[in-house]
C-alpha cells in the first residue's frame, strides 16, 4: 500500500519572525503594507505576497535561515532584485521570501587569473564597473544588467546580446559556495575552468532557486576588446533581416551581438 503523504504543520509566522530576528536583527519584513513590494517580480501578471521576508547579509545568516526552516518544515522562496521575467521569484502564501539583496559585497578580484568572487546581490553591472579601469569586463548582458542582481542570474542562467559570442551565465560561472535547503554550506566548481568530478556548477546554475542558495558566486572576466563597432542596418522585411543574419554567421564571422 502507498504512503499517505503528512501535511507540514501550520506556521506561526508571528513566532517565525522572533526567531529569524535573533539571526538578522530588524531584517525581517512582517507588515503587510510592506511586503507587498515583493508581490511579485517582473511579471507582474501574478501576484501574492509573502507572509514574511528576511534579508540575510553573509553565509551564516542564509544557513541558520535554513536550518530553522529545515527544522520547522518551512518552505522558503529565494529573491534577489525581482526583475525577472518569468515568475521565479513569485512568493508562495505559505512560504518564508527570502531576499539576498543586502548581500552586495565584492569580495576578491584577481586580474591575474581573471577572476572575481561576489555576493549574490551585487548588481550585474557593478562587477565591469569595478574591473573596467583595469581592461575587463563582464561578458553576460541581460537587458536589466544595471538593477538585475548576479544571484538571480545565476539562478535563471541569464544571457543577453553577448551571448551569441560569449554564451550566457553557466558559461561564466567557475565556482559557488551554496546552502542547501537543511541549511548545510558547501562549495562547488572552484577557480579554474575545467574541475574535475561532475560538473555540479552547470547543475545549480539555471535551477532557479530548487536546489539551494548561493551566496558566493565566482566569475569568470574577460579583457576588454581594443576596439569596439556599432552597426546599423536597415531591411525591407524581416526575412531579408533574417537572411542577413544567416548569412553572416555562415561566413564565420561571430559579432559580440547582432539583433
Amino acid at each position: 500500500m502507498g504512503q499517505t503523504a503528512v501535511p507540514a504543520p501550520a506556521t506561526d509566522w508571528k513566532k517565525l519572525a522572533q526567531a529569524l530576528r535573533a539571526i538578522v536583527g530588524d531584517r525581517v519584513v512582517w507588515r503587510a503594507e510592506d511586503l507587498r513590494v515583493y508581490e511579485c517580480d517582473g511579471l507582474t501578471g501574478y501576484r501574492q505576497p509573502p507572509p514574511l521576508a528576511v534579508f540575510p547579509r553573509t553565509t551564516a545568516e542564509v544557513a541558520a535561515i535554513l536550518k530553522l526552516c529545515h527544522q520547522q518544515q518551512i518552505p522558503f522562496v529565494t529573491r534577489g532584485s525581482g526583475t525577472g521575467l518569468s515568475g521565479g521569484a513569485l512568493p508562495l502564501d505559505h512560504a518564508l521570501l527570502i531576499v539576498t539583496a543586502l548581500m552586495k559585497q565584492i569580495l576578491h578580484i584577481d586580474l591575474g587569473q581573471q577572476r572575481v568572487v561576489v555576493q549574490p546581490g551585487v548588481i550585474n553591472n557593478w562587477v565591469t564597473q569595478a574591473v573596467a579601469g583595469a581592461g575587463f569586463y563582464y561578458a553576460p548582458d541581460p537587458s536589466s544588467q544595471s538593477i538585475c542582481s548576479i544571484g538571480g542570474n545565476v539562478a535563471e542562467n541569464s544571457g543577453g546580446v553577448h551571448c551569441l559570442k560569449y554564451g550566457v551565465t553557466t558559461n561564466h560561472v567557475l565556482g559557488l559556495k551554496l546552502v542547501l535547503s537543511d541549511g548545510e554550506t558547501v562549495e562547488v566548481g572552484g577557480m579554474v575552468a575545467e574541475m574535475p568530478g561532475y560538473d555540479l556548477t552547470g547543475v545549480f546554475v539555471g535551477s532557479e532557486g530548487t536546489l539551494g542558495i548561493a551566496t558566493e558566486i565566482t566569475l569568470r572576466l574577460l579583457k576588454t576588446p581594443e576596439a569596439v563597432r556599432v552597426l546599423l542596418a536597415d531591411f525591407a522585411s524581416v526575412a531579408a533581416a533574417g537572411a542577413a543574419v544567416a548569412a553572416i554567421t555562415e561566413a564565420g564571422i561571430v559579432p559580440a551581438g547582432m539583433e
